[in-house]
């Protein structure tokens, strides 16, 4: 186990009380690594730059305790090292840790990061910020914007809920065009997702059966459909994707697995990356494979 690791704690993080929840993580961990707390206090100051000072410092590892945001800017700056990453998901969703098996439990994501295994998976870049979940187009960042912060903080994933409830109402399609290193569409859609990695239930990326961490590909999946009902039908068939790996076959949802993608929307739409809102489209993601390193259960 590593002599001295850097713990990269968000305070605002998901629903938890910040100080039992910091007090729990070094009950577990500081018998086994010398912890050096690094707390998030403001924006100038984020995990990114958290990082890159505690690997000047001579930090053997990096764990980060937070939501998929705080992991996602952590990860810029342990791109293409061999510094290992712990994550103790303390976010509202932990979208990220569920890809990789690792419990929203602390005290069981405490107990992998002493018991764990190195894995090395892929990581990619969003219009240059680091990605390791997914670019949602549309429908799903429309949907996160409705999630107000004060909202995820009372609600927690019920928030997510509501917001997609609520937009499912708006629903609206534009005119999307995606390219890719092998070929260019172009079609009516909702939604256009990216993803990296993604869990069962981020529903809209399941286009096909299974969004593989380590495959050096990203998966994109595009939902046209023609009308409400359709749309309905659409997000019941992902979802049944999601869990039981049995690739769905509708007409208005179409999956394309590729090193880069580039996607342009008429009008400009919404993009939330990592569950963060940016600038709109377009944008570009490329694949880093196996970029990062993270501690995952042995079994």
């Amino acid at each position: 186990m590593t002599s001295k690791a850097s713990l990269i704690f968000n305070p605002s993080s998901g629903q938890g009380d910040p100080v039992e929840q910091l007090v729990t993580i070094r009950d577990i961990l500081e018998p086994a690594i010398n912890l050096d707390i690094c707390p998030i206090h403001n924006k100038e100051i984020g995990a990114a730059e958290l990082v890159r000072r505690a690997i000047a410092e001579g930090a053997s590892m990096i764990l980060v305790a937070g939501g998929d945001g705080t992991i996602s800017a952590a990860a810029e700056a342990l791109m293409n090292t061999e510094i290992p990453l712990g994550i103790i998901p303390t976010g509202t969703a932990n979208s990220f840790a569920r890809a990789l098996g690792i419990s929203s439990d602390i005290t069981v994501a405490c107990q992998t990061i002493l018991t764990g295994i190195n894995r090395r998976v892929d990581i990619a870049l969003c219009n240059g910020k680091p990605m390791v979940l997914l670019a949602g187009i549309g429908y799903e960042a429309e949907s996160i914007e409705q999630a107000k912060r004060h909202l995820k903080k009372l609600f927690g994933v019920l928030a997510y809920i509501q917001g997609g409830i609520k937009q499912f109402w708006n629903l609206k399609a534009f005119e999307t065009q995606i390219e890719t290193e092998n070929q260019t569409m172009c079609l009516s859609s909702v939604a256009v997702t990216i993803a990296n990695a993604a869990p069962v239930t981020s529903f809209l990326a399941h286009g096909a059966a299974g969004v593989i961490l380590d495959d050096g590909l990203l998966d994109v999946t595009i939902v046209a459909p023609t009308n409400r009902t359709n749309a309905l039908f659409a997000a019941y068939h992902l979802l049944i994707t999601g869990f039981t790996g049995n690739t769905t076959n509708r007409n208005d949802i179409q999956h394309l697995r590729a090193k880069s993608v580039k996607v342009r929307t008429e009008p400009p739409q919404k993009v939330v990356l990592d569950g963060n809102l940016i600038e709109s489209t377009p944008v570009e993601v490329n694949c880093i494979p196996g970029g990062l390193t993270v501690v995952v259960p042995s079994q």
